[in-house]
């Protein structure tokens, strides 16, 4: 009869324990030789090594050692062990416990080494030493963890933190190459000599891909910690390694410190523990950490828009060819992996009703949605309302609007179709600068842009980043634009004075960390693979430097009185009932579009409170209001005979 691993296991581990009990003097020495000898038969019967050979062979156990191991977790599996160790040691205060004392009068191949702190038993805490003054007459005991697995129970220690990846992802070309190179670099080092993986990736999801795919290829399972759960203390790290080390062994991980987006402190945590440990181990970091080990460095790169295509083709399934030019587009913008991929077809199968025209917005949506990255602590997403009807401006502004939004959408053709990228990558991000007076339509355009193209705004909140500590506004920064990239997101700094404003005569540290600053932004955005559009009231307050590598500056005039008639037909929706509205008149009064806005949204909560629809008697209450607000007096002149 076919017997599994566990009941086997069983066996194995039951046939040991005799062979330690013939040791205490249960059995003869021709029982032993028996012993041998059936154990030698179970383990060839064995699809896979019972797991007390696992553990000898694995930390490198000798005879003895792998003995007394065995002998320290009989005390726990079988009552007749219990009872020979009592009856042997005379029901001492021990109540039967093994000592290392014991072990060498009684077991062959005693060597006093097994139980020095470097020794296997001990450097991986296979077994505990009680504390007392004689190190031989101390009571040992099998660590609790060692103890399942001996009898087949199999889990995670969660003293490590380690949280294994359950699943291993299909990854694009460029990603498995360096996965197969990364695992073979691990099976071909000699013992003792095991290199530390590092993976620069961009994105966290990439580098947990690549590591998940590296220990398949090893018959492992990747497990994450992350940098926040190392200790600081070097004895406490010590012993954290010591765990990780074993845990890799018992429940076959490879061990990936995640450090993506850590802080510095945190990445010299997790390069001390990465030196601690003695096996392989995958360090996950944006940049490369200095270790005093050995190691060997890949750069993650992304997917290709035509490796996500692929993806998308495949998720999607038969039956879906006329979207084809739909996840073409959708891979060109959202950098998604594979998971998110599939995760998305399947979301997009469950919400498609077939209706003609509908399949590509609603995989564009649901991509955009899934791409869509977490910023809410920096910034503000702005929900994009606003049209190209509701924007007046003259038409060399309105041309170079235009004009944005087709270098946005038509990127990936020319850089990567067109090969413009291989010419060099410096200059390629798409920036804008949007100047004029308050209210004259600069952030509205951004959202009609942000519409035109289906892709998401966000308003970078300047409180929240903008820091009088050195270094923290650029940070703060670096984190904006590393969790836009591959969500093609439409980032709008509002106020940008505030942030790229005239450089400053170094006169101290604080000035030339700021001048460094305003180069690293400079070179964040032209590296950006999306559009990020600048606002500012000052043009002249910017510095001229960062001016000169702004692809389009749209200067936003204030409007004259045929503009602001404009702005009046075209400000009230088509749903909004209106009455008798001289819109020659109302142009009149001297104002941008955003108080022409203001105006008549309040126009319209009278002419609602009053039942009516809205007449020019409503946008004179509202004017009333708005020029208070402004501090200014309204012209009677302009307003005589409104009503």
């Amino acid at each position: 009869m076919n017997m599994g691993w566990a009941e086997e296991n069983q066996r194995y581990g039951a046939a040991c324990l005799r062979r330690v009990l013939a040791f205490l003097g249960a059995g003869t020495s021709a029982a032993v030789d028996g012993l041998d000898q059936e154990l030698r038969e179970l383990a060839a019967a064995m699809e896979r090594p019972p797991a007390i050979v696992t553990l000898r062979e694995a930390f490198g156990l000798s005879g003895f050692e792998q003995d007394l191991l065995m002998l320290c977790a009989g005390l726990e599996l079988d009552d007749s062990v219990r009872s020979a160790l009592a009856e042997g040691r005379g029901g001492d205060a021990h109540h039967g416990a093994p000592t290392f004392g014991l072990a060498l009068a009684t077991i062959p191949g005693g060597h006093w080494s097994a139980l020095t702190p470097a020794s296997p038993l001990r450097r991986w805490r296979l077994v505990e030493v009680a504390p007392g003054p004689l190190l031989t007459e101390t009571p040992l005991s099998v660590s609790e963890r060692v103890l399942h697995y001996l009898a087949g129970v199999h889990y995670i220690d969660e003293t490590t933190g380690l949280r294994p990846i359950e699943t291993v992802p299909e990854l694009p070309g460029g990603q498995a190459a360096i996965a197969r190179e990364a695992a073979a670099c691990i099976a071909g080092a000699e013992r003792g000599r095991l290199p530390a993986l590092q993976f620069a990736a961009r994105r966290r999801e990439a580098g947990h891909g690549v590591a998940a795919a590296t220990a398949a290829a090893l018959g492992l399972k990747a497990a994450l910690l992350r940098p926040d759960e190392i200790p600081s203390a070097g004895a406490d790290r010590q012993a954290l390694a010591r765990r990780i080390e074993r845990e890799a062994v018992l429940a076959g991980l490879l061990p990936a410190l995640d450090c993506t987006g850590a802080e510095a402190e945190a990445l010299r945590s997790a390069g001390r523990l990465a030196d601690e440990i003695a096996g392989p181990v995958i360090l996950l970091a944006t940049h490369p950490i200095e270790l005093l080990r050995s190691d060997v460095r890949f750069a993650i790169p992304l997917a290709t828009p035509g490796e996500r295509h692929a993806a998308w083709r495949g998720a999607l399934g038969p039956g879906n060819e006329h979207l084809e030019s739909d996840t073409r587009r959708v891979a060109e913008f959202f950098d998604l992996d594979s998971e998110a991929i599939r995760a998305t077809a399947g979301e997009y199968a469950a919400r498609s009703t077939g209706q003609q025209g509908e399949g590509g917005p609603l995989l564009w949506e649901l991509a955009r949605g899934r791409a869509r990255p977490r910023l809410d602590h920096l910034t503000e997403r702005v929900e994009a309302s606003a049209t190209w009807d509701q924007l007046v401006l003259p038409d060399a502004q309105a041309q170079l609007v235009r004009e944005i939004a087709v270098h946005a959408r038509w990127r990936g053709r020319v850089y990567r179709e067109w090969a413009f990228a291989g010419r060099g990558a410096a200059g390629l991000g798409i920036s804008a600068l949007f100047s004029g007076p308050s209210g004259t339509g600069k952030s509205m355009t951004a959202e009609v842009i942000a519409g035109e193209l289906g892709l998401d705004l966000y308003r970078i909140d300047l409180s929240r980043v903008v820091s009088k500590y050195i270094g923290e506004t650029e940070k703060n920064l670096g984190s904006v634009f590393d969790e836009a990239e591959g969500a093609s997101v439409i980032l709008l700094f509002d106020e940008a004075d505030a942030l790229f404003g005239k450089r400053s005569e170094v006169k101290d540290s604080h000035d030339r960390y700021a001048n460094l600053e305003v180069s690293y932004l400079l070179q964040r955005m032209e590296a950006y693979d999306g559009l990020a559009i600048l606002t500012t009231n000052q043009r002249s307050a910017l510095d001229p430097a960062f001016l000169r590598r702004i692809r389009f500056a749209v200067q936003f005039p204030f409007p004259d009185a045929p503009a602001r008639a404009e702005v009046w037909r075209r400000i009230f929706p088509p749903e909004a009932p209106t009455e008798s509205l001289d819109f020659e008149r109302l142009s009149r009064l001297n104002l941008a579009g955003g108080n022409i806005r203001n105006m008549a949204l309040n126009a319209a909560f009278h002419a609602a409170a009053a039942g009516t629809p809205i007449g020019m008697n409503h946008i004179l209450l509202a004017a009333r209001a708005e020029y208070a607000k402004l501090e200014r007096p309204l012209p009677e002149a302009e307003v005589r005979g409104w009503t």
